[in-house]
């Protein structure tokens, strides 16, 4: 795997994109403009490491951690959830819960808790561990039981556990949570989460200079429609590079893993027409962050996540970080209310909000150079669409039947189709 500044674009997309913003980036408290990459939210990027290891020795308790909260310890760590230094306290989680917003008056999408089963932990500093490494250590301050009814309602809009984020906060989180200062004992990301996880300081310090950035995120494999809203992101937003920023750890059941995903992102790059296309103005990374599947407030989340590792623009798909219900297959949140809810505070966080129509596949007779076009130019032309569900191509990969090459790389598929059933969560 090549160093993160190095030309190995990676592109992939989960929805839909418009592009806006081929103008500067401007700071809307200062009005002061620039092309490069923005300040960290609140303005400074947090660094919780400490100068050795000797707050681990004077830890009273130990906790061994989760996947989905060790990925919050490294990104509060190496801030990527600036500007929090440490686990949320219950005046900044009932404001973010009621309000979205820290008690600062900062914004914040979604609550940054430590879900614990033990109350007498209070007082106490915590030896944060995961498989055997020692993350942190955490000055327990407060240790509150939260109103998880109330939190659900607030951060995913339903209280139903047919939302898998909803039923996991219920029968799983521990009762109580646990606020604090982080003291950090692991830099960076790669001792845990392995190559190509890069912290907020080393992809800013890998960005070139001058260059406005377009974030997006996605949590699946990359097919071609993706790979093309891409390229014509990267041509539309002036003077610009793409970040590539897959979150790869703990997602909803059906989703595929991390380590299949991870897996699929590298031999995309292998991919001829992939080389052919990408250009030299992709630079990508991979994110420990839990996804929460909370539709527009995850939106938010998202947006200041990379608007730390230095975005100024940030692609926002259709239903963004949306689940559909367990017992129905009904959506909880609507197609374009993650759009809408990043285009509301985008001025505020300083990162603007891309979108684009759909681009469907109509041959190279009717589409451009790889048979593409925006989904809404296609129906104004009668042009025939070619579709492929997702459910319709999980049935391919698992029967082994065709799989159209203008869907999909081929060696992605080839990744898919050789891990089996048991790639999916």
């Amino acid at each position: 795997m090549a160093p993160f500044g190095a030309f190995r674009p990676l592109v992939f997309l989960a929805g839909l994109v418009s592009c806006l913003a081929q103008d500067e980036t401007c700071d809307a408290a200062t009005g002061k403009c620039s092309s490069g990459p923005g300040e960290p939210h609140g303005g400074a990027l947090v660094d919780l490491m400490v100068a050795d290891a000797t707050s681990a020795s004077a830890a009273t308790a130990t906790l061994e951690l989760s996947q989905r909260q060790a990925c919050d310890v490294s990104l509060l760590i190496n801030g990527g959830f600036s500007p929090l230094k440490g686990f949320m306290k219950q005046a900044d989680y009932d404001s973010v819960v009621s309000n979205m917003r820290l008690a600062s008056g900062h914004l914040f999408g979604l609550p940054v808790v430590l879900d614990v089963s033990d109350e007498s932990l209070k007082g106490k500093k915590m030896l944060l561990t995961y498989k055997g490494s020692k993350l942190a250590v955490l000055e327990a301050e407060e240790v509150w039981k939260p109103d998880k009814v109330k939190e659900a309602k607030a951060s995913y809009g339903t209280t139903s556990t047919e939302h898998p984020s909803v039923a996991e906060l219920f029968a799983d989180l521990g009762k109580f949570y646990v606020g604090g200062q982080l003291h950090g004992l692991m830099k960076g990301f790669d001792v845990v989460w392995g190559k190509g996880f890069n912290t907020p300081a080393q992809v800013r310090a890998a960005l070139p200079a001058g260059k406005q950035v377009v974030a997006f995120q996605n949590r699946n494999p990359v097919h071609k429609a993706h790979f093309e809203l891409l390229v014509h992101a990267n041509k539309d937003v002036q003077n610009s590079i793409i970040l590539v920023h897959p979150t790869c750890g703990p997602t909803q059941p059906g989703d595929i893993d991390g380590p299949t995903r991870i897996k699929t992102y590298e031999v995309l790059q292998e991919e001829p027409e992939y080389k052919k296309w990408a250009g030299e103005n992709f630079r990508w990374s991979y994110l420990p962050y839990s996804m929460k599947m909370a539709g527009p407030r995850e939106a938010i989340q998202h947006m200041i996540i990379r608007k730390n590792f230095g975005a100024t623009h940030f692609i926002i798909g259709r239903d963004m970080a949306g689940t559909k219900s367990t017992l129905t297959s009904e959506d909880f949140y609507g197609a374009y209310e993650a759009q809408e809810m990043g285009k509301k505070h985008s001025q505020e966080l300083n990162v603007k909000v891309v979108d684009y129509p759909n681009m469907v596949y109509v041959g190279m007779e009717h589409g451009n150079e790889r048979g593409y076009i925006a989904d809404v130019d296609a129906k104004a032309k009668g042009l025939k669409i070619n579709k492929l569900s997702g459910t319709e191509f999980r049935k391919r990969l698992r029967s082994g039947e065709d799989i159209p090459e203008w869907f999909a790389f081929p060696k992605v598929v080839k990744v898919l189709r050789d891990g089996g059933d048991k790639i999916f969560l």
